[in-house]
């Protein structure tokens, strides 16, 4: 069990980690109030990766993982993740115009 300091690295890691062996993978996320810290665990049984942050700004990345994990959970494991997009890339989209009321 070993923390891993670097973001990118985490995500890398846990992406194989889970390709690897999908059916035994597990992602787990815990907060601590008392502490403010955010910890983030993958894991197989075999092989377990920790990322520890208290920074506020790093919920948008965890944001992003949990789309990474979701689509290669839907998906399956080979799918391309390079196009998933966090809630950031969501908003940068124009609003579309509906039938709604003008103001």
């Amino acid at each position: 069990m070993v923390y891993i300091t670097s973001w990118d690295e985490f995500v890398d890691r846990s992406v194989q980690l889970f390709r690897a062996d999908p059916e035994s993978t597990r992602y787990c996320m815990k907060y601590r109030q008392c502490d403010g810290k955010l910890v983030l665990k993958v894991t197989d049984n075999k092989e377990c990766l920790k990322f520890k942050t208290d920074q506020a700004q790093d919920a948008k990345k965890m944001e992003k993982l949990n789309n990474i994990f979701f689509t290669l959970m839907a998906r399956g494991p080979d799918a391309d993740v390079s196009e998933v997009a966090g809630k950031e890339q969501m908003e940068m989209q124009p609003p579309k115009k509906g039938r709604g009321r003008k103001q």
